[in-house]
């Protein structure tokens, strides 16, 4: 059973480790910070953290470094989140305001993310599979071929050159606008996609061939809305920090160009009562980044909860970044909020 002491001193090794690298011995915690007992004692409190597997002694120092169990206890119970300055606020705020479109936003919130914080930063889509279509458009771009715009009432757009099989103009567009329209708009994305595919399989439509083949790529298109994207920024950060890294970043830079392992593993983590949720290290190996860490706090959409995070080394400052995942995150929901109010 660690004391209430030992935990302080655990604190010290994580905070000092995480500033200097260097791995954290009695002596230093003693001149450092203000526990009021000789560095024996301090080596005692430290003996009892290493029999319960929360530090532990680098082969070639004296010192002690943090464990991923380590780690964990810091974050769930000693970790005391830091506000933001007015400069990185007032940085956030420059950066996520007057975005074009929700693809800008996301990219914006994951680079001003990963300025802040120094890490690769994560951000999960919005969720529109339980979006509603609002609006269908189709716009001639030649007698035989057109763009489909579809909208959601969650901020969602979609857009799709469709060619035509045979020439249309423009009362064909008209008609094909209408009859689409009345199938989708106001729907649910499922139930859109359900009533489309319906209409593919109805012999009633067989002959229609261009009613047909927009059809089915607005079908294709409502797949996409059902799909979790990701997006991130600051992948250079991970060459820079190599050595932070107790392994191979390989598999780490395969999960960022593959995107479905990182999308599982943040859909996964668990949240606290403040939707901020850290998985650190060797809680990740299932996942094949037994290396790596990461945390995120959850973000309000107009379709449900989705999350914004970093991933680097269990070496990280968790402290400023969980506080700098959770202010970005609140800026984002305000942002998609007011989005959500002007419609």
């Amino acid at each position: 059973m660690v004391s209430e002491r030992g935990l302080r001193v655990l604190r010290a090794i994580v905070q000092d480790y995480v500033e200097t690298h260097e791995p954290v011995g009695s002596r230093s915690i003693v001149d450092r910070y203000s526990f009021g007992v000789s560095a024996a004692t301090i080596r005692n409190d430290m003996a009892l953290l290493e029999d319960e597997e929360l530090i532990a002694a680098p082969h070639t120092s004296s010192g002690r470094v943090p464990t991923d169990k380590g780690y964990r206890v810091f974050v769930d119970h000693l970790a005391q989140l830091r506000p933001l300055s007015v400069a990185q606020r007032t940085a956030i705020e420059s950066f996520l305001t007057a975005p074009s479109d929700l693809d800008d936003l996301m990219v914006r919130t994951v680079r001003v993310l990963t300025q802040l914080t120094g890490q690769v930063a994560l951000a999960q889509y919005p969720s529109f599979a339980r979006a509603h279509l609002t609006h269908l458009e189709l716009v001639a771009l030649a007698p035989n071929r057109l763009l489909i715009v579809l909208v959601t009432d969650a901020g969602g757009v979609s857009q799709r050159i469709a060619p035509l099989p045979v020439d249309v103009d423009d009362a064909d567009m008209a008609l094909l606008r209408a009859r689409l329209s009345a199938l989708i708009t106001g729907r649910a994305v499922s139930d859109a996609a359900e009533r489309l595919q319906t209409l593919l399989t109805d012999d009633e439509h067989s002959h229609d061939i261009v009613l047909r083949a927009l059809a089915t790529i607005v079908i294709d298109e409502l797949g996409a809305f059902r799909q979790e994207r990701l997006v991130m920024a600051g992948a250079a950060t991970l060459a820079k920090r190599e050595q932070d890294f107790r392994g191979s970043i390989h598999p780490i830079l395969e999960a960022i160009e593959e995107q479905v392992t990182l999308l599982r593993l943040m859909s996964e983590m668990e949240a606290d009562s403040h939707g901020l949720a850290a998985s650190i290290g060797t809680e990740n190996a299932s996942f094949g980044l037994g290396e790596a860490s990461i945390v995120a706090s959850n973000y309000a959409a107009p379709s449900g909860t989705a999350r914004v995070g970093v991933m680097g080394p269990t070496r990280m400052d968790y402290p400023s970044n969980l506080a700098a995942a959770r202010a970005v995150a609140r800026y984002l929901s305000r942002m998609l909020d007011e989005d959500e109010a002007a419609r």
